[in-house]
C-alpha cells in the first residue's frame, strides 16, 4: 500500500466525515457515516478520532429504545469552523489606527496599556525578598524571552546591566508602522514587570532602532528616575 498516498487522501475525507456530520438533521453512527461517504467504517472512526481531538466533533450515547447497549452517535460541535484563516494582523492594525487618531495623548496610553499587561506577566517577587539590580535584570530578561524579544543584558563588566539589547521585534510590521504607540507598549510592559517585581531599577528609555538590527532598553536605578 502507498501510505503517502494514503496521507494525501485523510484530509478530504476528514472533511467529507465533517460535512456529513453538518447536514445530519441528527448525530449519526459510524456505519451511517461510512455509508455515506463511501468508505470502511475503521477509516471513519480513524477521522473521528482526529476530528475529536482538534475539537470539531463530540460524540454521545443515543437513546435506547430496546434492549442492548446505546449506539454511540456523533455531531459537529457547536460554535464556528476553528480551522479557517486568521487576520490578527489586520485586526491590530485597525485598533492601532483607531487610536492613533482619536487618543489626544496615545503615547501615554500605551505606556499604561503595557505596564498593566508587563504587572500581569511577571510572577511577583517572594515576599520578604530583596530584588537585587542583577536579578531583576534577569527577571524581566526572561520574560523579554518568552515573549520573543531575543533580549540581550549589556553593560560595564562586573555592574548590574544597565541597558537590554532587544534583537528581535515581535511585532516588527506594526513597530515599523505604528511604532508611536508600539514602542512606547513595550516600554510600559517593562516598566510594570519592574515594577510587578519591586526592583531597584525601572525602565526609564525605550531607543527603537538604535542600530540597524537593535533596539534598546535603557535602565536606571528606581530613585533616580
Amino acid at each position: 500500500m502507498n501510505h503517502d498516498h494514503e496521507r494525501d487522501r485523510e484530509t478530504p475525507r476528514r472533511r467529507a466525515v465533517l460535512d456529513v456530520l453538518r447536514n445530519a438533521a441528527a448525530p449519526l453512527g459510524v456505519n451511517d457515516v461510512a455509508e455515506t461517504v463511501g468508505v470502511h467504517p475503521n477509516t471513519v472512526r480513524f477521522h473521528l478520532e482526529a476530528l475529536m481531538t482538534q475539537g470539531a466533533v463530540e460524540w454521545t450515547l443515543e437513546t435506547s429504545s430496546g434492549p442492548g447497549r446505546p449506539r454511540t452517535v456523533y455531531a459537529p460541535r457547536r460554535g464556528m469552523n476553528r480551522g479557517g484563516k486568521r487576520g490578527y494582523q489586520l485586526l491590530a492594525r485597525i485598533l492601532l489606527s483607531q487610536l492613533a487618531s482619536t487618543e489626544t495623548d496615545a503615547e501615554t496610553a500605551a505606556i499604561e496599556a503595557g505596564r498593566a499587561w508587563g504587572q500581569h506577566l511577571m510572577p511577583p517577587a517572594p515576599p520578604f525578598h530583596t530584588m537585587t539590580e542583577r536579578e531583576a535584570t534577569d527577571r524581566l530578561s526572561e520574560l523579554l524571552a518568552d515573549l520573543g524579544f531575543d533580549p540581550q543584558a549589556d553593560g560595564d563588566l562586573g555592574k548590574a546591566p544597565d541597558r537590554i539589547r532587544l534583537r528581535h521585534c515581535p511585532f516588527l510590521e506594526l513597530a515599523e508602522e505604528y511604532g508611536q504607540i508600539v514602542c512606547p507598549l513595550h516600554l510600559g510592559l517593562m516598566k510594570g514587570a519592574l515594577a510587578q517585581l519591586r526592583a531597584p531599577v525601572e525602565a526609564s528609555r525605550l531607543e527603537p532602532f538604535a542600530e540597524s538590527d537593535v533596539c534598546l532598553a535603557h535602565l536606571t536605578p528606581a530613585h533616580a528616575a
